[in-house]
């Protein structure tokens, strides 16, 4: 496994490669579900590329960037293990250097509604790095995670619309035998706020099973009512948290990020919660063809080893 630090020696590295070339970008503080990402694509490339870059620019000056976990020796350690072959690891200094000052800024509900509008200019930082990974490390295919359900939906939406010849592939969000999605950030959660933590999955089974339950007895109460019911649901187990401090529940369409006026497939219901100073996001997805993606329990991956 090579380790390169500077765009120069990315770029040196890309012109040698004649296959096909698959990419895992990450913040680093890896977890299975970073692995899992890492498993698929080194069974569908030829050349295997991770990045781990803790990118400024999608944190407000209030946020945790200082504070973010970072153990590079052992991230290290678990992609030898997975088979990579390059980790492109740069400095802020080479990606953002001085007098930087083009930046990708997604437009509409997409990028200023849910996370947008509880973190202004977050994604302006994602796309705006993802853009620059894609153009030093040009990938064939590039793998993220559902958990980051409205960044995998900007960042598709942008290789869109600027025609990047790059495919993006979004797997299930990886949870913990308890129902947690794994998150770097939960590195930041005591004993007890860790248990707290559990009632963002509990409250999305409520909002699934009220949301499939109108879908499948064809309700006559109001459309608007129905979307109320699953939003209502949701809330109130969290509310058995006092702890757990929302900071919102959301049902959209995926794809736009427009709120849904009726319950109807494609769906994605949404759900962000402060616990201590800790802030987790999660997320459940109803597909087109009627299947829900809840994500896959660590304890089902074992059984499947």
């Amino acid at each position: 496994m090579r380790i390169v630090h500077t765009i120069e020696a990315m770029r040196l590295e890309r012109v040698q490669w004649t296959d096909q070339v698959g990419f895992v970008p990450t913040m680093g503080y890896l977890h299975e579900g970073h692995l899992s990402l890492f498993k698929r694509a080194r069974a569908e490339n030829q050349v295997l590329v991770a990045s781990i870059f803790v990118n400024p620019t999608q944190f407000s000056p209030q946020e945790d960037f200082s504070l973010y976990p970072r153990d590079i020796e052992r991230d290290l350690h678990m992609l030898e293990a997975q088979g990579v072959d390059v980790v492109f690891l740069p400095t802020p200094e080479q990606m953002y250097p001085q007098g930087f000052a083009t930046y990708v800024d997604p437009q509409g509900p997409l990028a200023d509604q849910s996370e947008g509008a509880s973190r202004p200019g977050h994604f302006r930082g994602v796309a705006t790095i993802v853009l620059k990974l894609f153009q030093i490390i040009q990938p064939h295919n590039a793998y993220f995670g559902q958990k980051d359900a409205q960044q995998v939906a900007v960042i598709t939406r942008m290789v869109s619309d600027l025609n990047l010849p790059i495919t993006v592939h979004i797997l299930p969000t990886i949870r913990e035998a308890d129902g947690i999605a794994m998150s770097s950030r939960n590195s930041y959660l005591s004993t007890e706020e860790r248990r707290i933590a559990t009632v963002l999955y509990r409250a999305l089974l409520a909002g699934q099973a009220t949301f499939q339950t109108a879908l499948d007895a064809h309700t006559q109460d109001t459309a608007a009512r129905q979307v109320e019911q699953v939003i209502q649901a949701l809330h109130t187990v969290i509310a058995t948290e006092p702890q757990a401090h929302l900071d919102y529940v959301e049902v959209r369409d995926p794809q736009t990020f427009l709120p849904l006026e009726i319950l109807q497939a494609p769906a994605v219901l949404l759900i962000a919660v402060h616990i201590g100073s800790t802030r987790l996001i999660d997320n459940f997805v109803l597909h087109l063809d009627g299947t829900w993606d809840t994500g896959m329990l660590t304890s089902h991956l074992q059984a499947r080893r």
